[in-house]
Protein backbone atom coordinates (compact mmCIF):
# COMPACT_ATOMS: atom_id res chain seq x y z
CA UNK A 1 0.00 0.00 0.00
CA UNK A 2 1.11 3.29 -0.72
CA UNK A 3 2.44 5.40 2.82
CA UNK A 4 -1.47 7.70 2.74
CA UNK A 5 -3.01 4.34 2.53
CA UNK A 6 -0.91 3.20 5.46
CA UNK A 7 -1.53 6.41 7.73
CA UNK A 8 -5.14 5.81 6.79
CA UNK A 9 -4.94 2.49 7.83
CA UNK A 10 -3.17 2.90 10.88
CA UNK A 11 -5.52 5.79 11.94
CA UNK A 12 -8.56 3.84 11.23
CA UNK A 13 -6.51 1.28 13.57
CA UNK A 14 -6.04 3.10 16.16
CA UNK A 15 -9.71 4.19 16.25
CA UNK A 16 -9.01 7.74 18.12
CA UNK A 17 -7.19 10.60 18.50
CA UNK A 18 -3.20 10.28 18.04
CA UNK A 19 -0.17 11.83 17.12
CA UNK A 20 2.28 11.57 14.14
CA UNK A 21 4.62 9.33 16.81
CA UNK A 22 1.86 6.68 17.56
CA UNK A 23 1.03 6.17 13.51
CA UNK A 24 4.60 5.45 13.10
CA UNK A 25 5.01 3.23 15.43
CA UNK A 26 1.63 1.50 14.24
CA UNK A 27 2.79 1.18 10.76
CA UNK A 28 5.94 -0.50 11.81
CA UNK A 29 4.58 -2.85 13.91
CA UNK A 30 2.16 -4.03 11.09
CA UNK A 31 4.58 -3.68 8.54
CA UNK A 32 2.24 -1.24 6.42
CA UNK A 33 5.07 0.92 4.11
CA UNK A 34 8.55 -0.10 3.60
CA UNK A 35 10.62 3.35 4.90
CA UNK A 36 13.29 2.38 3.45
CA UNK A 37 14.11 5.23 1.60
CA UNK A 38 13.09 7.73 4.10
CA UNK A 39 15.87 9.14 6.64
CA UNK A 40 13.33 10.51 8.81
CA UNK A 41 10.31 8.09 8.36
CA UNK A 42 8.48 10.18 11.55
CA UNK A 43 8.90 13.50 10.47
CA UNK A 44 7.19 11.88 6.85
CA UNK A 45 4.24 10.84 8.62
CA UNK A 46 4.02 14.39 10.08
CA UNK A 47 4.43 15.74 6.46
CA UNK A 48 1.83 13.60 5.47
CA UNK A 49 -0.92 13.81 7.94
CA UNK A 50 -0.84 17.69 7.62
CA UNK A 51 -1.02 17.30 3.32
CA UNK A 52 -4.23 15.36 4.10
CA UNK A 53 -5.51 19.07 6.03
CA UNK A 54 -4.16 21.23 3.93
CA UNK A 55 -5.32 19.87 0.89
CA UNK A 56 -8.93 19.57 2.12
CA UNK A 57 -8.97 15.73 2.12
CA UNK A 58 -12.34 15.71 4.32
CA UNK A 59 -11.24 11.74 5.71
CA UNK A 60 -8.65 13.50 8.43
CA UNK A 61 -9.31 15.67 10.90
CA UNK A 62 -6.98 17.26 13.68
CA UNK A 63 -7.13 19.15 16.95
CA UNK A 64 -4.15 21.18 18.56
CA UNK A 65 -2.24 20.12 21.32
CA UNK A 66 0.09 21.70 23.85
CA UNK A 67 3.23 23.99 22.63
CA UNK A 68 2.13 23.64 18.80
CA UNK A 69 1.81 19.81 18.63
CA UNK A 70 -1.41 18.14 16.66
CA UNK A 71 -3.24 15.18 16.77
CA UNK A 72 -5.51 13.75 14.49
CA UNK A 73 -8.21 11.42 13.85
CA UNK A 74 -10.57 9.86 10.83
CA UNK A 75 -13.65 11.70 10.70
CA UNK A 76 -16.01 8.37 10.21
CA UNK A 77 -14.81 7.60 13.78
CA UNK A 78 -15.35 10.95 15.19
CA UNK A 79 -19.19 9.74 16.39
CA UNK A 80 -16.98 7.18 19.19
CA UNK A 81 -14.58 9.80 20.14
CA UNK A 82 -15.29 11.63 23.58
CA UNK A 83 -16.64 14.85 22.61
CA UNK A 84 -14.85 16.93 24.75
CA UNK A 85 -11.40 15.80 23.68
CA UNK A 86 -12.88 17.45 20.44
CA UNK A 87 -13.87 21.03 21.15
CA UNK A 88 -10.78 22.77 19.29
CA UNK A 89 -10.95 20.70 16.58
CA UNK A 90 -9.08 22.83 13.64
CA UNK A 91 -10.74 21.89 10.29
CA UNK A 92 -8.92 25.26 8.38
CA UNK A 93 -7.55 24.54 5.28
CA UNK A 94 -3.81 25.82 5.18
CA UNK A 95 -2.81 28.97 7.27
CA UNK A 96 -1.16 32.39 7.34
CA UNK A 97 1.30 33.21 10.07
CA UNK A 98 1.17 37.00 9.61
CA UNK A 99 -0.17 38.80 6.29
CA UNK A 100 2.33 41.37 6.38
CA UNK A 101 4.98 37.93 5.41
CA UNK A 102 7.71 40.00 6.76
CA UNK A 103 10.01 37.34 7.12
CA UNK A 104 14.00 37.29 7.01
CA UNK A 105 15.92 35.75 4.33
CA UNK A 106 17.86 34.26 6.88
CA UNK A 107 14.99 32.41 8.67
CA UNK A 108 14.52 30.17 5.48
CA UNK A 109 17.78 28.82 5.50
CA UNK A 110 16.45 25.93 8.27
CA UNK A 111 13.56 25.08 5.34
CA UNK A 112 16.08 24.62 2.94
CA UNK A 113 18.25 22.77 5.08
CA UNK A 114 15.22 20.31 6.32
CA UNK A 115 14.63 19.95 2.19
CA UNK A 116 18.88 18.63 1.48
CA UNK A 117 18.52 16.91 4.26
CA UNK A 118 15.66 14.59 3.21
CA UNK A 119 17.64 14.01 -0.11
CA UNK A 120 20.95 12.47 1.99
CA UNK A 121 22.68 16.41 2.29
CA UNK A 122 24.17 17.60 4.93
CA UNK A 123 24.08 21.72 4.70
CA UNK A 124 26.14 24.51 6.70
CA UNK A 125 24.85 28.31 6.46
CA UNK A 126 27.71 30.49 5.46
CA UNK A 127 27.97 33.53 7.51
CA UNK A 128 29.55 36.00 5.20
CA UNK A 129 29.04 39.18 7.73
CA UNK A 130 31.78 37.09 9.58
CA UNK A 131 34.15 36.95 6.69
CA UNK A 132 37.65 39.03 6.18
CA UNK A 133 36.39 42.01 4.22
CA UNK A 134 32.68 40.92 4.89
CA UNK A 135 31.61 45.29 4.76
CA UNK A 136 32.39 44.64 0.96
CA UNK A 137 29.40 44.67 -0.53
CA UNK A 138 31.21 42.99 -3.73
CA UNK A 139 31.38 39.81 -1.16
CA UNK A 140 27.67 38.90 -2.17
CA UNK A 141 29.45 37.71 -5.34
CA UNK A 142 31.53 35.64 -3.69
CA UNK A 143 30.01 33.49 -0.83
CA UNK A 144 27.24 31.26 -1.55
CA UNK A 145 24.51 31.34 1.51
CA UNK A 146 25.30 27.72 2.23
CA UNK A 147 26.84 24.67 0.99
CA UNK A 148 26.33 21.26 0.65
CA UNK A 149 27.63 17.67 0.62
CA UNK A 150 26.46 14.16 -0.40
CA UNK A 151 28.25 10.96 -0.40
CA UNK A 152 27.90 7.70 -2.60
CA UNK A 153 26.67 4.54 -0.04
CA UNK A 154 28.36 1.64 -0.38
CA UNK A 155 27.15 -1.01 1.10
CA UNK A 156 30.32 -3.34 1.10
CA UNK A 157 33.92 -2.33 3.00
CA UNK A 158 35.52 -4.35 -0.66
CA UNK A 159 34.03 -1.68 -2.61
CA UNK A 160 34.30 1.38 -0.25
CA UNK A 161 37.98 0.07 -0.27
CA UNK A 162 38.26 0.33 -4.15
CA UNK A 163 36.20 3.34 -4.74
CA UNK A 164 38.40 5.11 -2.22
CA UNK A 165 41.64 4.49 -3.80
CA UNK A 166 40.49 4.30 -7.19
CA UNK A 167 38.87 8.01 -7.28
CA UNK A 168 38.29 9.31 -4.24
CA UNK A 169 36.97 12.91 -5.48
CA UNK A 170 34.18 10.56 -6.73
CA UNK A 171 33.03 9.27 -3.32
CA UNK A 172 31.31 12.62 -2.70
CA UNK A 173 29.34 15.97 -4.06
CA UNK A 174 30.11 19.25 -3.04
CA UNK A 175 26.49 21.70 -3.44
CA UNK A 176 26.26 25.82 -3.26
CA UNK A 177 23.17 27.51 -2.62
CA UNK A 178 22.14 30.68 -3.32
CA UNK A 179 18.63 31.53 -1.30
CA UNK A 180 16.12 34.64 -1.72
CA UNK A 181 12.96 35.44 -0.48
CA UNK A 182 11.16 35.88 -3.93
CA UNK A 183 12.30 35.96 -7.31
CA UNK A 184 9.01 37.80 -9.54
CA UNK A 185 10.44 39.97 -11.64
CA UNK A 186 12.92 39.26 -14.62
CA UNK A 187 15.44 41.60 -13.02
CA UNK A 188 14.87 39.36 -9.63
CA UNK A 189 15.68 36.54 -12.05
CA UNK A 190 18.87 37.54 -13.51
CA UNK A 191 20.06 39.36 -10.31
CA UNK A 192 19.61 35.93 -8.07
CA UNK A 193 20.58 33.95 -11.61
CA UNK A 194 24.08 35.32 -11.94
CA UNK A 195 24.71 36.13 -8.26
CA UNK A 196 24.46 32.47 -8.18
CA UNK A 197 26.74 31.67 -11.14
CA UNK A 198 29.23 33.89 -9.54
CA UNK A 199 29.41 32.02 -5.70
CA UNK A 200 28.93 28.49 -6.72
CA UNK A 201 31.79 28.06 -9.45
CA UNK A 202 33.58 26.30 -6.55
CA UNK A 203 31.27 23.17 -6.70
CA UNK A 204 30.13 20.05 -8.14
CA UNK A 205 26.69 21.79 -8.35
CA UNK A 206 25.25 25.27 -7.74
CA UNK A 207 21.59 25.94 -7.07
CA UNK A 208 19.42 29.14 -7.11
CA UNK A 209 16.44 28.83 -4.19
CA UNK A 210 13.60 30.98 -3.45
CA UNK A 211 10.36 30.64 -1.35
CA UNK A 212 8.27 32.54 -3.69
CA UNK A 213 8.68 32.88 -7.72
CA UNK A 214 6.75 33.89 -10.47
CA UNK A 215 5.37 31.32 -13.05
CA UNK A 216 5.90 33.31 -15.51
CA UNK A 217 9.61 33.17 -15.61
CA UNK A 218 10.00 29.63 -15.73
CA UNK A 219 10.80 29.46 -19.20
CA UNK A 220 13.85 31.99 -18.96
CA UNK A 221 14.99 29.90 -15.69
CA UNK A 222 15.20 26.96 -18.02
CA UNK A 223 16.81 28.86 -20.74
CA UNK A 224 19.24 30.07 -18.07
CA UNK A 225 19.18 26.31 -16.77
CA UNK A 226 19.95 25.04 -20.10
CA UNK A 227 22.98 27.61 -21.10
CA UNK A 228 24.83 28.50 -17.36
CA UNK A 229 23.60 24.51 -15.40
CA UNK A 230 22.41 26.58 -12.40
CA UNK A 231 19.89 24.81 -11.00
CA UNK A 232 16.48 26.32 -9.21
CA UNK A 233 14.62 24.85 -6.64
CA UNK A 234 11.03 26.43 -5.31
CA UNK A 235 11.18 26.33 -1.54
CA UNK A 236 8.56 25.61 0.18
CA UNK A 237 6.92 26.16 4.21
CA UNK A 238 6.64 22.72 4.57
CA UNK A 239 10.22 21.56 2.92
CA UNK A 240 8.76 17.90 2.70
CA UNK A 241 6.85 19.93 -0.40
CA UNK A 242 10.05 21.99 -2.27
CA UNK A 243 10.26 21.43 -5.73
CA UNK A 244 12.86 20.86 -7.82
CA UNK A 245 12.71 22.97 -10.75
CA UNK A 246 15.59 22.30 -12.95
CA UNK A 247 18.69 20.41 -11.80
CA UNK A 248 21.93 21.36 -11.74
CA UNK A 249 24.71 20.57 -14.74
CA UNK A 250 27.56 18.49 -12.75
CA UNK A 251 31.29 20.32 -13.14
CA UNK A 252 34.55 19.47 -11.31
CA UNK A 253 35.73 21.46 -8.46
CA UNK A 254 37.51 24.70 -8.60
CA UNK A 255 40.01 23.88 -5.95
CA UNK A 256 41.87 27.87 -6.17
CA UNK A 257 38.26 29.00 -5.45
CA UNK A 258 37.64 26.46 -2.55
CA UNK A 259 40.84 27.56 -1.12
CA UNK A 260 39.84 31.69 -1.67
CA UNK A 261 37.13 30.69 0.30
CA UNK A 262 38.68 28.83 2.91
CA UNK A 263 41.06 31.63 3.66
CA UNK A 264 38.17 34.47 3.77
CA UNK A 265 35.95 32.47 5.31
CA UNK A 266 36.10 30.21 8.92
CA UNK A 267 32.45 28.80 8.25
CA UNK A 268 33.90 27.64 5.07
CA UNK A 269 37.21 26.78 6.22
CA UNK A 270 35.56 24.02 9.15
CA UNK A 271 33.04 22.79 6.78
CA UNK A 272 35.84 21.69 4.16
CA UNK A 273 37.96 20.31 7.28
CA UNK A 274 35.23 18.53 8.52
CA UNK A 275 34.28 16.97 5.04
CA UNK A 276 38.30 16.10 4.58
CA UNK A 277 38.20 14.48 8.53
CA UNK A 278 34.96 12.38 7.45
CA UNK A 279 36.96 10.80 3.82
CA UNK A 280 39.57 10.43 5.82
CA UNK A 281 38.58 8.08 8.53
CA UNK A 282 39.32 4.58 9.52
CA UNK A 283 36.03 2.35 9.62
CA UNK A 284 36.06 2.17 13.37
CA UNK A 285 35.28 6.33 13.40
CA UNK A 286 33.12 6.53 10.36
CA UNK A 287 30.00 6.98 12.32
CA UNK A 288 31.35 9.09 14.81
CA UNK A 289 32.84 11.34 12.47
CA UNK A 290 29.90 11.88 10.46
CA UNK A 291 28.54 12.61 13.44
CA UNK A 292 30.03 15.51 13.86
CA UNK A 293 29.72 16.83 10.48
CA UNK A 294 25.85 16.48 11.27
CA UNK A 295 25.98 18.29 14.69
CA UNK A 296 28.58 21.24 12.51
CA UNK A 297 25.86 21.68 9.98
CA UNK A 298 22.77 22.92 10.52
CA UNK A 299 19.77 22.33 11.92
CA UNK A 300 16.31 20.63 10.26
CA UNK A 301 12.66 20.08 11.12
CA UNK A 302 11.72 17.30 12.58
CA UNK A 303 7.91 16.99 12.03
CA UNK A 304 4.82 19.76 10.87
CA UNK A 305 4.03 21.08 14.13
CA UNK A 306 7.62 22.18 15.20
CA UNK A 307 7.23 23.83 11.25
CA UNK A 308 4.36 25.51 11.84
CA UNK A 309 5.01 27.21 14.99
CA UNK A 310 8.71 28.12 13.57
CA UNK A 311 6.50 30.00 11.08
CA UNK A 312 4.39 31.34 13.04
CA UNK A 313 7.29 32.98 15.59
CA UNK A 314 9.22 34.45 12.09
CA UNK A 315 5.89 35.71 10.53
CA UNK A 316 6.29 33.46 7.77
CA UNK A 317 3.26 32.30 5.51
CA UNK A 318 2.48 28.60 5.90
CA UNK A 319 0.77 26.47 3.77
Amino acid sequence: MTLKEAVLKSLDDIGTITNHAAVHKHIIEKCYYNFKDAKTPASTISACLGDFIRNGDSRVKRKPEAAGNFSYYLTKNEQNIDTNALTTVVELVGKTASPANNYLERSLHKFLSTFLFSNNIYSKTIFHEQSLNSKDSHQKWVHPDLVGISFVRLHTKASQNFFKSTNRVDTFKLYSYELKRKIHTDYDLKESFFQAVSNSSWANYGYLVAFEISNSLLDEMERLNQAFGIGIIELKSNPFESKMLFTARHKDLDIKTIDKLCNISKDFERFIEQTEKLLTASERYVTSTERELAEFCDDYFLNESEIEAYCKEKHIPFQ
